[in-house]
């Protein structure tokens, strides 16, 4: 009794600590946008990684095997952000590659369990190298989900992880609006279709599925008008039909909320629509400092949204922004990025934010 107390107080420190949101949205013209946010309680040093086409890097297996590293060569160039802290190459997070396909690894404490490389293996790869792997060698989400089952996905104390080891799951989706998830539970790769396109945290993919069972009756029609004792009683505003939306930070709500939204949002008509419709979507999740506090002994940590990168898949082109700039978007062009085929690491804190008075303009 007293080890599970422990444990469910650790998955509930976990649980607030770490928090991010991802989410789809396709246009009526096709364009796909994949946008997500970072939370974190840390500075963990966030660094955008460009990697060009014939990028060259390798992934390993645990040092007690002494099995030898496998060498790659990336067939797509890729745009990554990685936590800088981190030593060596990037531990890719988020990013994009030039065949439009897209990936945000988001934390799932509590479940993660990785797999375990046996001697006899062909194909391992830690997880901090698992995202430079599935951007670098893959085009689409048919060929990841085809071809990645072959490779044993590992962790241990050895690796470097930061604040916390890296429990991790994984959306991808490609131009197509093709998306699944990538989890790694109970020793073994576990692949689902992102039928809800969206992700968050703990719980597992499949928990949130069922859990959105509990809130069919979220609607965006009300009832404007009922008749009590003969009396007439109007509705004092309209958004009646989403009583019941939770509104707090934990990975449930926030997949619940998230996901509602997203389906019952007016379809986006074109590349600039989805774009908007998919910061509106997010900043219902977006986390202000200090409102989702844990105790760490006697020091306070709060999660806070670090930055939220929106990404257009089909027009290769990024919109970032950071917790001091959450009103001002810099673009970033992949395509004039991955044409220079030059390698570079941009630190999300130092990109040139700014906020445009047009104050004069008006007067004048």
């Amino acid at each position: 009794m007293k080890q599970w107390l422990v444990g469910l107080t650790l998955l509930s420190f976990f649980h607030s600590s770490f928090a991010c949101t991802a989410v789809n949205i396709q246009a009526k013209d096709g364009t796909v946008i994949a946008g997500r946010t970072m939370e974190w309680a840390f500075d963990m040093k966030w660094t955008i990684n460009s990697l060009p086409q014939g990028t060259k890097f390798r992934t390993t297996a645990p040092d007690n095997l002494k099995l030898p590293p496998i060498q790659f060569i990336t067939k797509y160039a890729v745009l990554g952000i990685s936590p800088g802290i981190l030593p060596g190459a990037p531990a890719l997070l988020e990013g994009q590659n030039s065949a439009g396909l897209g990936m945000s690894g988001n934390f799932l404490p509590g479940f993660t369990e990785y797999q375990t490389v046996t001697p006899k293996d062909l194909d391992y790869v830690s997880i901090l190298d698992f995202g430079t792997l599935a951007l670098g060698m893959f085009a689409n989400v048919a060929e990841l989900r085809k071809e990645i089952p072959r490779f044993k996905v590992w962790y241990d104390s050895s690796l470097p992880s930061g604040p916390t080891p890296p429990w991790l799951h994984f959306v991808f989706t490609d131009r197509t609006g093709a998306s699944i998830v990538i989890e790694f539970v109970k020793g073994q790769m576990r692949i689902h279709e992102n039928v809800a396109n969206v992700l968050t945290n703990s719980p597992t993919y499949d928990w949130h599925i069922t859990n959105a069972r509990n809130y069919i009756n979220l609607t965006n029609f009300a009832r404007s008008a009922v008749t009590v004792n003969g009396q007439n009683v109007t509705e004092l505003g309209q958004g009646g039909g989403l009583i019941g939306l939770p509104a707090d930070y934990t990975p449930p709500s926030r997949f619940i909320r998230a996901a509602y939204l997203r389906q019952l949002a007016a379809p986006p008509n074109n590349r600039a629509e989805s774009v908007q419709l998919t910061g509106h979507i997010l900043n219902n999740v977006d986390i202000p400092i200090g409102v989702a506090a844990s105790k760490d002994g006697d020091k306070v940590v709060s999660d806070y949204t670090q930055w939220v990168n929106i990404k257009d898949l089909n027009n290769q082109q990024w919109h970032i922004s950071n917790y001091a700039n959450r009103t001002s978007y810099v673009t970033l062009d992949l395509k004039k990025i991955f044409e220079s085929n030059k390698s570079g690491a941009w630190p999300v804190d130092q990109l040139p934010y700014q906020t445009i008075d047009i104050t004069n303009k008006l007067l004048n």
